[in-house]
């Protein structure tokens, strides 16, 4: 598997993942501006799925819930992202 492939994986568990926290579904849709009818083709476009990604990097409360639960590195999350369109991060170093 690529390692976009497994970007996009991981994209649609945290997908998943989202739309099982009843309490981060309505912030999420919100900020997106996507709505519950659109999900099923959304979670195709691997920019969605970066979209996604994004939504759980914005609080650590957030990867560290998903990362717990699907049993990943915490570093795992923005690796993902890396490797979806829109993705690279600048190394300042």
């Amino acid at each position: 598997m690529s390692q976009r492939e497994s970007a996009e994986t991981m994209g649609l568990q945290a997908f998943s993942w989202l739309l099982g926290q009843e309490n981060l579904v309505g912030v999420f849709l919100n900020a997106t501006g996507a709505d519950q009818g659109q999900l099923a083709s959304l979670a195709r476009d691997p920019v969605f799925l970066g979209a996604v990604l994004d939504f759980l990097m914005e609080d650590d409360v957030r990867v560290i819930g998903f990362c717990d639960e699907a049993g990943l590195p915490y570093g795992a999350v923005m690796q993902a992202r890396g490797a979806l369109p829109g993705g690279n991060v600048p190394n300042w170093t």
